[in-house]
């Protein structure tokens, strides 16, 4: 009798290489998965340096910057005050150009029932409303396409003082089954700005 081959049939190869997939998959995922954490924290260090760094333009420059958040969009702008006092976009300056936050981030802003909030400190130029935005007078309307953006609801002053906020950065994916990994940026009437882990919150 003729001894029996030994070797690997094309199934056992196959059922190999799939096994190889996924435990590759596996292990790909929570690399991944681990490094939420830091990835939700390298964003919000990205926002308390850029947010220093205009603070400083504002005061050195002497103008008015302000930051606008789309909580819907997942972006946040920097704009400066021009003569006419309307808000543009900073020209020439990268830095402060719109950011879109990663995939699966969000942004929270609160500007309410902050206990250092102090009144009156960003209305004194007549420009800005009790509600943080800009005044509505000759304010005239038109098409859709010709209505400015929304004013921004963080100011940074030429003076040095910031609108108190707090920022919440948000990791929520659709398939982990962790919870939802927060940083927040706490602002109060001038930088540096705090940058808080969820271990410290209260």
């Amino acid at each position: 009798m003729r001894k029996q081959q030994t070797g690997f049939t094309l199934l056992e190869v196959m059922l190999v290489l799939a096994l190889m997939g996924l435990i590759i998959s596996a292990v790909t995922y929570t690399a991944l998965a681990t490094n939420n954490y830091d990835q939700v924290n390298n964003q919000a260090k990205r926002f308390q340096v850029v947010f220093d760094m205009a603070s400083d333009f504002a005061i050195l420059n002497q103008v008015q910057l302000g930051i606008r958040i789309d909580e819907e969009e997942n972006t946040y702008t920097y704009v400066a005050l021009d003569e006419e006092d309307k808000w543009i976009e900073l020209p020439d300056q990268k830095l402060f150009a719109s950011y879109q936050m990663p995939e699966y981030m969000t942004l929270e802003l609160n500007l309410e029932d902050l206990p250092w909030e102090q009144e009156d400190q960003l209305f004194d130029r007549g420009v800005f409303d009790e509600s943080l935005s800009v005044s509505e007078e000759d304010v005239e309307i038109g098409n859709e396409e010709d209505i400015p953006p929304p004013p921004p609801q963080i100011f940074l002053l030429s003076s040095g003082d910031i609108t108190p906020f707090e920022l919440s950065m948000t990791y929520e994916d659709d398939f982990s089954v962790e919870d939802p990994i927060t940083f927040i940026l706490r602002a109060k009437e001038t930088t540096p700005i705090d940058r808080i882990a969820p271990k410290d919150f209260e």
